[in-house]
């Protein structure tokens, strides 16, 4: 039966807009017992679709919407709800393509599907197209709603992106070749101080376990490695394949010392199977063996960095003595902060959170700091940015921090825009950022080379 209705979906899909533009509101198909029964069954699904998707259970949810579209098709509801779940999936083409077909079977629109509409078209750098939607749902929804979705920072967002995108971009990016790049979720690019070695992250079907987050129903994250080939000119062979480096639970590599010798990890073994699980994300290290391997990951043992938080992202100076990284421990005041601690003797401090000149009530992720410890990179959505995440740097005055300064249209876009990092000696960065593909997107890594940069900062 399941077949059946993919091989009825599929099959509306190809035909969905010479379908809608036929459709005529005013004829609607008779009240046969069959068409009945299909709408029922197909409420059914609806409801079903629901209950996952408000567990995160996106894929499960997008399943659920599909059969309740299959059974009616004249559906609105269960078209807007596909178009939900394509958005959360970062699939903003398909996204827009199911809130129109929504918006031609509603015949009337409600405040929810334009905002739909224009989180899409926002999502896909057409700016005006948003304004134009998001306006209209204002109008539409309750002052309480209004106030949930943010829509007035939503405009905001679009002014701002209008305006930076007017001045002229001096870097480019370069999207890394399809060794690094797999077309599933690829991040967090970190390199040796030679730019010979480089560690990604990835959420690949090879994932040591094998295990599936039972949240967003993505493959679990992995570390892995590649060396430059310097006759190629392009990366070897990428391997998870790390000795006792990955579990079967999250990995994530976030540092590697200036001498190569040691790795700073953010791990997750919360929801493995597993026999010392963490109790959420927390920071460990791993160091490099004699025989040239890594050693098994161990948890930083410091209660005020590792917490029953998630605590994670280390990034450290060039002496290792002062480490920033994320936490949510402050859960009551913001969502996720920048913390500092510094090394006494061998042993770490006592970690701090950084002044509210730096942190949002927001989020704040994905911290860089220079190996000089001047300049503070990180991704926060809690500025004035381009769409969500924007990467902005603060710099180090000794007693205090200058205002963050956003990067601008040459390393930010209207997606989220995370892991940044410069390598000033080999003039390059690279950054983390969603490429749109036709109507799907992935999470890739892009290289940028830079030279003569000088950092903006405020005077």
């Amino acid at each position: 039966m399941k077949l059946i209705y993919t091989l009825l979906f599929s099959t509306f899909i190809f035909n969905a807009n010479a379908e809608i533009s036929e459709l005529d509101n005013d004829v609607l198909p008779p009240d046969s017992t069959s068409s009945i029964i299909d709408r029922t069954t197909s409420l059914y699904f609806l409801e079903e679709g629901k209950k996952e998707f408000s567990k995160g259970r996106t894929r499960d949810a997008l399943r659920r919407f599909r059969e309740a579209y299959v059974r009616d098709q004249y559906s609105s509801k269960a078209a807007y709800w596909i178009g939900e779940s394509h958005y959360k999936m970062d699939n903003f083409g398909y996204a827009l393509k199911y809130a129109r077909i929504a918006e031609a079977l509603a015949g009337e629109v409600d405040g929810d599907l334009l905002y739909l509409m224009g989180k899409a078209y926002h999502r896909q750098n057409l700016l005006d197209s948003a304004a134009i939607n998001y306006v209209k749902a204002q109008g539409l929804l309750s002052n309480a709603k209004n106030r949930a979705y943010n829509i007035n920072g939503l405009l905001d967002e679009l002014k701002f992106a209008d305006s930076v995108s007017q001045l002229e971009t001096v870097f480019e990016k370069k999207l890394l070749d399809e060794k690094i790049n797999s077309g599933y979720d690829d991040y967090n690019l970190v390199m040796s101080n030679d730019g010979k070695e480089a560690f990604i992250v990835s959420r690949r079907p090879d994932t040591k376990g094998g295990n599936v987050n039972p949240d967003d129903q993505r493959f679990f994250e992995d570390i892995y490695y590649a060396k430059w080939d310097d006759e190629s000119k392009t990366w070897g062979k990428v391997t998870n394949d790390l000795n006792r480096l990955n579990s079967d639970g999250f990995d994530a590599i976030n540092h590697i010392t200036a001498d190569g010798l040691e790795l700073y990890l953010t791990v997750n073994t919360s929801v493995a199977n597993v026999k010392k699980q963490t109790r959420g994300s927390d920071i460990f290290t791993a160091k490099k063996t004699k025989e040239d391997k890594w050693s098994s990951p161990r948890a930083i043992k410091n209660k005020s960095i590792n917490t029953s938080f998630f605590d994670g992202a280390p990034t450290l100076t060039a002496d290792g003595n002062t480490m920033y990284f994320i936490s949510d421990r402050d859960g009551e005041k913001s969502q996720s902060d920048i913390y500092v601690v510094h090394k006494v003797g061998r042993d770490w401090g006592t970690a701090k959170k950084l002044p509210m000149t730096v942190n949002t009530t927001s989020n704040e992720t994905t911290p860089f700091i220079t190996p000089d410890g001047r300049f503070l990179f990180f991704s926060s959505n809690g500025y004035k940015g381009m769409g969500d995440y924007d990467i902005y740097v603060t710099e180090n005055r000794g007693n205090e921090w200058s205002t963050p300064v956003n990067l601008g249209a040459d390393f930010n876009t209207v997606n989220d825009d995370i892991f940044f990092r410069y390598f000033e000696n080999l003039k390059k960065a690279v950054v983390s950022t969603y490429r749109i593909q036709g109507d799907k997107s992935s999470l890739d890594i892009f290289e940028m080379s830079i030279e003569n940069w000088e950092i903006p900062t405020v005077k």
